[in-house]
Parts: structure tokens; sequence; C-alpha cells
């Protein structure tokens, strides 16, 4: 099971990989694809995504991106916003979602981009406010929250896909039998209730459709990476990261 990252993101983003998943690998079957969802705190002052951006724009490198880790689809989604609103922003690597949210909560960083899994929970608490979601279309948990694209940038789509691949060299008969059994089990109702549940949307399609999908991912996530110079070189210490907040006060001001 590959998904966004390992098979459209770092190719373009790491400067090596054990494997090359355009050639060592034969897409399959699409399963499901997932948003990233955009939240603050739930006393933020922030109420939409362009108020976000507005505060980023005030404060170039003011306001702090916690990042669950770097080179995920959660990652990219902070940079294609960035690139598109033109603002720059502090980049708060986490190992995890788990302590980016804590954090998040905590107030030392500003807003993340996470998973429903990991902040659906919280937005339900009333402890997190979610103000985008990264899909074309609202998700269904969480219809009240607009798109980011309905917020201001037509076409931004940045989700988390899981694709099934096989060993290159696989026979073309396997390969649709697998394809055929996977669009079978999107029709069953107990798999649709499950993956909404979660916050995903069921994919599926032909064989064919399925490579078009991942060079279109493949294409899309290097240009992105290509055009706004996106590099895992930098890296902030703790120590770097506290001295940022504590000698530039408009850090606390959002």
């Amino acid at each position: 099971m590959g998904q966004t990252a390992n098979l459209a993101i770092n190719p373009a983003l790491l400067p090596s990989m054990p494997f090359n998943p355009k050639t060592d690998l034969v897409p399959v079957a699409l399963v499901a694809s997932q948003p990233m969802v955009l939240v603050v705190p739930a006393d933020s002052p922030w109420k939409s995504l362009q108020d976000l951006i507005q505060a980023a724009k005030a404060q170039p490198g003011g306001i702090r991106q916690a990042l669950a880790s770097t080179g995920t689809v959660g990652h990219l989604a902070g940079e294609m916003l960035s690139f598109k609103a033109g603002i720059q922003v502090l980049n708060v690597p986490y190992k995890g979602a788990s302590p980016a949210v804590t954090d998040l909560l905590g107030k030392q960083t500003h807003y993340m981009f996470g998973t429903p899994q990991a902040v659906y929970p919280l937005i339900k608490g009333q402890r997190l406010r979610a103000l985008a979601v990264t899909s074309a279309q609202r998700l269904p948990i969480l219809p009240q929250v607009p798109t980011v694209a309905e917020s201001g940038f037509p076409g931004f789509e940045a989700v988390d896909w899981k694709l099934i691949v096989a060993p290159r060299n696989t026979p073309a008969g396997i390969a649709q039998k697998m394809n055929a059994a996977v669009n079978q089990a999107l029709q069953d109702p107990g798999v649709l209730k499950q993956l909404q549940s979660e916050g995903s949307t069921p994919m599926g399609g032909s064989l064919q459709h399925v490579q078009a999908y991942l060079q279109k991912e493949q294409a899309g996530w290097a240009a992105l990476i290509r055009d706004a110079k996106i590099a895992l070189e930098q890296r902030y210490s703790i120590r770097s990261i506290w001295r940022f907040i504590f000698l530039d006060p408009r850090a606390f001001q959002a």
C-alpha cells in the first residue's frame, strides 16, 4: 500500500530513494483519499483562511506552522499555501501529529495542517477550529468548513491518497484481478461507512485511470517542489526556535 508521500512527493523531494516508484512498481488500484484540515486553537482570533494569510503578511516569518513531520502531505500542503498566498511562515517540525497538536493547543505554534484522525475529535470537542480543508470538495464530516479552493485559491488540492502497487513485471492478468477486487470492495456499504467515518473518500477506477492519476500526481508535486524551491536541508533546533520567539515580540501577537 503506497501513498502520496512515498510515491509522489519523496521522489522529487529527496536526493535519493531505495526504489524508483516510476520503474520498480506497477500501480494497481486507487483505494481512498483524505484531505488535510487546516486548524487553529479554538480561541484564535482567526476565523477564516484569509484572516491567517493577512496575519502572516503583516508579520513575515512571525507566524509559526506546526508540521507533524517533514515530507508529508501536511507539510507540502502548508508549503503550497505559502507559495500561492505569497507568505513566509516559520515551519516547526515535530516527530508525529501528537506532539504537534499538543504544542498547537499550548499556543507554541499558530496553525497546522492535520489529518482528520488527528484533529477531528478536538474540533468536535471545541478545542480546535477548522478553517479549511485541502480537498476539492468539502469533507462530509465537516460540511460547514470551506475548502482552500473556496477560500480564494481555485484549483488548490492536496490529499493523502492510498494506492495499491505491485512489483514490476507483475502479469497484467493478476494486476487486473487485483484492481477488480478493490473496486468491488469499494462498493461494500461497510467499507464506505468506515472510510467516511475517518474522513476518507473512496476512489477506485481502472488500471489505466490509476496509472494516469499517479503520473499526474507525481508531475504536480514535482512542479510545486521545483517552483516553490522546497527542500529539507533547513532544520530548526529547539534553541533556535525559542530564541526566535523571545527575541521577536511579534511572535506573540497572533
